[in-house]
């Protein structure tokens, strides 16, 4: 018990000191491009695009006309020849842009995970009445298409679906670091973005059991983190992240 006292208090001061804007800036973030426009579908955008090395990410984003959103699908076209990233070709791109925008002229991300959370506070049914949501705006598939938006799970994910936690966390908690764009969705039940890095730290600080990284081990983590914040168990992941990033974590954890 004390040990776990001892965690939380150290893990409650990262937080004061990481969860602000001069932190967030001090390394490539693909946070800080979607605090430019604070807007939803940009902040999606961002968050899809995360996998990589970060810099990387931001460097990719920042080439972006994110206005080509509101133009037809044609000038969408247009103007996104020669884009690629990682897994995504050029017309794998294009049409990520094209349906967002089909998305874009029919509902908000707001209400589209309002009403999807609303039925049993979950926010995993809100990531895949999204997925279920732009499959039926656009039937084009290919790898990078296809890995950028997850794949439809049956029952329960095997995915820690990272990308879409990492964006709910955004727009779901308000701070200095995080916009809080979506109201109607507790931070209570926002799951962590759990990647290969934070998997790791979270063993090593004996904050996680399971050896396995999928979504039982984000479960796990999560119900872990709730024990030291029940409302904002989340507020804690991006501390923890650039704790791992500093390669700071073996020090600290000998100090607990």
């Amino acid at each position: 018990m004390k040990c776990a006292n001892v965690l939380k208090n150290k893990l409650d001061i990262l937080v004061d000191l990481k969860n602000t804007d001069k932190s967030l800036f001090e390394t490539p973030d693909p946070l800080q491009i979607a605090k430019i426009y604070k807007d939803e579908f940009i902040a999606l955008l961002c968050a899809l695009f995360a996998y990589g090395n970060a810099k990387n990410i931001v460097n990719f984003l920042n080439k972006l006309d994110f206005s080509l959103l509101n133009l037809s699908e044609k000038q969408i076209q247009k103007d996104l020849k020669g884009f690629k990233y990682r897994f995504q070709n050029e017309k794998d791109i294009m049409q990520i842009f094209i349906t967002f925008s089909r998305l874009k002229n029919e509902i908000s991300l707001n209400e589209l995970f309002t009403k999807a959370y609303q039925k049993r506070q979950n926010t995993t049914d809100v990531i895949l009445a999204f997925m279920q949501k732009i499959r039926k705006l656009n039937s084009y598939s290919s790898y990078g298409y296809d890995f950028f938006f997850g794949k439809i799970w049956q029952n329960i994910p095997t995915s820690p679906l990272k990308r879409y936690n990492m964006y709910l966390r955004w727009m779901v908690r308000k701070d200095e670091l995080d916009l809080g764009i979506f109201t109607k969705i507790h931070t209570k039940d926002l799951l962590i973005p759990l990647d290969t890095h934070l998997f790791k730290i979270s063993l090593t600080l004996g904050l996680l059991k399971r050896k396995i990284y999928d979504y039982k081990s984000v479960l796990e983590l999560t119900q872990k983190l709730r024990e030291f914040d029940a409302n904002d168990p989340i507020k804690y992941d991006f501390a923890l992240y650039r704790l791992g990033q500093s390669k700071e974590i073996d020090a600290w954890a000998l100090n607990i």
